[in-house]
């Protein structure tokens, strides 16, 4: 007779001694320890938890009957409710971000409203949940003690504001500091990068550059720590600066490269539509439940998947066409399509304690199916990357594939290679279809008309 597999802890919830995340038979549950008792207590009988979730600022649970990990040190088990996709600030583009600082704010405000506090603010407590930022962790929230200054400031103006700040301000591309500084933009950091005219704006010149130097004041070995306390008004005028600091900066992204490519790809009207009805067509005869769309621009064929259903993610690496496609899915409130920054040639990789500590992202698949359009000329062409490798990659992200074959002879491919010696002769249809025999089966092909690119449906080889 078989046991039943062990509880087994995430390994990204290890540093708060309040609790942890685990995994059992599937499910993710978080364990609450003794230590956080009364904070948990306040926090479901102060309001404050019903109102977080009525505005989808909070993730909601539901306490429950299964054992503890650490039955010595538990006050009871949560089961939150589950996440479609796990992704990471760095990932985010500006407005994802901006709109996540706001979240944490309007938790921060609430809270201090219901007699309690939030104790970190790290970006990575937040999640895009049903299309909207919302906070994942619990035990983030502490009991409000008058005149306790905020102790997750310092934390928030690095993990937000920063970054924002340097987005806004000197090059949207900063914001992938995030991906070298897990506990946010150091603050002296930023402040040397932001450009000069950025002293005299009131909110960055106060939580930025002020900040940055009262910080290295505090390390410095003369400096003695502030013991002033802070009022309730104060706390609410602080939260308050901050959120007027977040809504002002703006990125407006001009033209980039990939902003605009369906006007100039080279489709006709025809056969861009052609095109949208073969991927339709072999989306709903997969009928997957989570689709990732690699190089999904601003997402014209990640809506098709969204609106069948599927939990669609967008990756692609410009921040132009991810913040545009993020942009309209906020504006029609678009729940199950989330646009994200990745970098095919370089994506997200294990980081943190360990390198457990954030999953990479083969390893937050394998997805049900890959969407791969006009995709794989740009790995190999582009990228010097062999058709076999391509094959073996895409083979760790999904179960199924529909994916593009642009032939040397494309006007875009050619453009690609006027500026370069031609050293691709095994840039063919044949090699392309013998990189994934390993791996796929082909159920369809079919030529785009008014093209002589070929759409392929495959799935994935029995083990």
């Amino acid at each position: 007779m078989n046991e039943a597999p062990s509880p087994r802890r995430d390994p990204s919830s290890f540093r708060d001694p309040s609790g942890f995340v685990f995994w059992h038979e599937g499910v993710l549950y978080r364990q609450i320890n003794q230590v956080y008792r009364s904070h948990y207590e306040q926090l479901m009988g102060s309001g404050l938890l019903e109102q977080l979730v009525r505005e989808g600022l909070l993730i909601a649970h539901e306490e429950c009957d299964v054992a503890p990990p650490q039955p010595e040190q538990a006050y009871c088990v949560i089961q939150p409710a589950q996440l479609a996709f796990v992704s990471y600030p760095y990932e985010w583009c500006f407005s994802q971000l901006q709109d996540a600082a706001l979240a944490t704010l309007r938790i921060q405000a609430l809270a201090v409203d219901h007699g309690m506090s939030l104790k970190d603010a790290s970006a990575y407590n937040i999640q895009f949940h049903y299309g909207r930022p919302t906070l994942i962790d619990t035990l983030s929230f502490e009991a409000y003690r008058e005149g306790q200054p905020w102790v997750a400031y310092r934390q928030f103006c690095q993990h937000f504001l920063a970054p924002l700040a340097l987005m806004a301000h000197t090059d949207v591309r900063l914001g992938q500091l995030l991906r070298v500084h897990l506990d946010g933009v150091p603050l002296g950091l930023a402040s040397q990068l932001l450009p000069g005219r950025t002293r005299l704006n009131p909110g960055l010149a106060m939580h930025l550059h002020l900040h940055a130097r009262a910080h290295r004041r505090l390390n410095s070995k003369k400096a003695q720590p502030g013991r002033g306390g802070m009022s309730r008004t104060a706390l609410l005028g602080l939260v308050d600066s901050l959120r007027s600091a977040v809504e002002k900066l703006t990125w407006d992204p001009q033209a980039t490269p990939w902003s605009d490519y369906y006007q100039e790809c080279g489709y006709s009207s025809r056969a861009l539509e052609h095109k949208r009805r073969l991927v339709r067509q072999y989306l709903q005869a997969l009928q997957p439940r989570a689709v990732w769309d690699l190089g999904a621009n601003t997402g014209m064929f990640s809506r098709l998947a969204a609106d069948l259903g599927a939990h669609t993610v967008a990756f692609d690496s410009d921040p132009g066409a991810v913040e545009a496609c993020y942009r309209a899915c906020r504006e029609a409130q678009q729940a199950n399509l989330l646009p994200l920054l990745l970098d095919l040639t370089n994506p997200s990789p294990a980081m943190g304690w360990e390198l457990r500590e954030r999953a990479s992202f083969p390893d937050r698949g394998p997805a049900d199916a890959v969407l791969a359009l006009a995709l794989v000329h740009h790995l190999a062409i582009g990228n010097n990357t062999p058709l076999p490798r391509i094959a073996a990659f895409l083979a760790r992200l999904g179960n199924s594939l529909v994916i593009e074959w642009v032939p040397k002879a494309d006007p875009q491919v050619q453009r690609m290679l006027a500026m370069r010696e031609d050293i691709f002769d095994e840039y063919t249809q044949e090699a392309f279809e013998r990189a994934f025999q390993p791996y796929y089966t082909t159920e369809a092909r079919a030529i785009i008309v008014e093209t002589s690119r070929v759409v392929y449906l495959m799935k994935k080889v029995a083990a």
